[in-house]
């Protein structure tokens, strides 16, 4: 019988369960004429990735976006199986043997590096490994932050850089309404940090995040957030592309940034300082980071248009105990994938993964999200990006590309519980929600996040031995 029929169904891996692997498993299921089989792993025990992981804990309605993924994940043909890594639990090697095709939607769980002198020094940490551990992920769980001086630097001009200084300076008993993990609560509580320094090394009108992000702080009575007058004066070039380039997002950005500046410093005790055409040239201290020194940048059109940033010799110094880097997400590699160091992806062609050593296509491997594309977009551009992946596996399907045997779906299962005793399937996923959506609603949040895995693994023990 041929792949993808009744009696033979197309078996599809998806390593990966944020919104880029939940779309193309809802594209792949939903596609008529071919019987497909979908196995969803994650390396953590939980489904969703960025929706639960990267999502600040007071947007709860962009996360809403995981009942569409519950939708798919109810098909009695999806499987998840969590807490499983590949690379360590279930080798690439090993998904090509047991599946006719293996999608790739690891995202990029790296974060960019600065790149300027005692970049390690303790004090100075990783943006989206700060966001993973403020949303309970149980990779990040066991990082510390010092609190207790009262400035923190934050280096980057988008979403991620804009979310970390919101939750930096939210009043903590705000925080505690939301899902944030109780330990960052907690962590918050009892510091005293009260003022957070934004440095974007381009200017106002090429700040990277989206209006609506701004207007969240800059709409609020108790925090503060101060824009020089002079930091919105625009340089030529930028003057030029604002004349000849409509942009809705970034004439929202000035008009927003215009109003901060005419208001000044109203005298909160919380606030976000806004630094623009500013960048890090090096971080001070000697065991512990205790400043940041910064350079003046001015702006200068590069060799496609774009404009650039380079430093000037003005020069300051910024005391803070507390830097975090918040300029970009970048892919890492899988053990047997192909690997674009350059761009941190995986090389496809659209979506399918291709040779590097020579650009011939490399059937039954695909990729989509930002492992194919790099980290750009938001939740919704996953979507149309996951279909293009599928639309391609399936092409690969028809033109025959994909027909081979594999063993049988009770035989991967049985391979992966030897590896791994404790993974957990979509029920337990459900299981541990139910709990933590329980103890939510006993502090009036939506939910407690359990933390760590040992914690949710012992739910699941005491649920399966009628402890609970």
């Amino acid at each position: 019988m041929p792949v993808g029929s009744p009696l033979s169904p197309l078996r599809v891996a998806i390593v990966g369960s944020g919104p880029a692997g939940f779309y193309a498993a809802e594209h792949l299921l939903s596609h008529e004429g071919v019987n497909v089989q979908v196995d969803m792993f994650d390396r953590v025990p939980t489904p969703f990735g960025l929706v639960r992981a990267g999502v600040a804990p007071d947007h709860q309605k962009i996360k809403s976006v995981a009942r569409v993924y519950e939708a798919t994940a109810a098909n009695e043909r999806f499987r998840f199986r969590g807490h499983v890594e590949v690379g360590r639990h279930i080798s690439h090697q090993d998904l090509m043997e047991y599946f006719h095709a293996v999608i790739y939607a690891v995202g990029a769980s790296a974060d960019r590096r600065l790149g300027i002198p005692h970049e390690y020094l303790p004090g100075s940490h990783s943006g989206p490994e700060f966001v993973a551990w403020y949303n309970a992920s149980p990779l990040d769980r066991s990082r510390t932050y010092d609190f207790s001086g009262s400035r923190a630097v934050v280096v980057g001009n988008g979403n991620v850089a804009m979310d970390i200084a919101r939750m930096l300076v939210l009043p903590p008993e705000e925080l505690a309404r939301t899902d944030m993990a109780r330990h960052a609560v907690a962590a918050l509580r009892n510091g005293n940090l009260r003022e957070v320094v934004m440095l974007g090394r381009r200017g106002p009108a090429q700040a990277a995040f989206t209006p609506k992000e701004l207007r969240e702080v800059a709409e609020r009575d108790d925090i503060d957030v101060i824009v020089r007058p002079e930091d919105l004066v625009l340089d030529p070039h930028s003057l030029h592309d604002a004349e000849q380039h409509p942009d809705r997002n970034r004439d929202k950005n000035l008009a927003i940034l215009g109003e901060l500046a005419a208001r000044g410093d109203r005298g909160r005790d919380r606030r976000i300082i806004m630094r623009f055409l500013t960048s890090p040239v090096a971080l001070q201290g000697t065991d512990h980071v205790d400043g940041i020194e910064v350079a003046r940048n001015e702006l200068y059109r590069g060799d496609r248009g774009t404009l650039r940033a380079r430093m000037t010799d003005e020069r300051e110094m910024v005391p803070t105990g507390l830097v975090f880097r918040a300029i970009g997400y970048q892919g890492v590699p899988i053990p047997g994938v192909p690997f674009n160091p350059v761009t941190s992806t995986i090389p496809t062609e659209a979506g399918r993964a291709i040779n590097p050593l020579d650009g011939s296509p490399m059937y039954g491997e695909y990729a989509t999200g930002w492992i194919k594309r790099g980290p750009t977009g938001i939740i919704g551009t996953n979507k149309p990006d996951a279909q293009e992946t599928v639309e391609t596996l399936l092409q690969d399907l028809r033109a025959g590309h994909l027909e081979r045997d594999v063993p049988a779906r009770r035989v991967l299962a049985r391979l992966v519980r030897e590896r791994q005793g404790e993974l957990t399937s979509w029920e337990d996923w459900r299981y541990l929600d139910g709990i933590e959506q329980q103890m939510g609603e006993e502090v009036g949040a939506p939910r407690i996040k359990v933390a760590r895995v040992e914690t949710m693994m012992r739910f699941l023990r005491e649920r399966d031995e009628g402890g609970i």
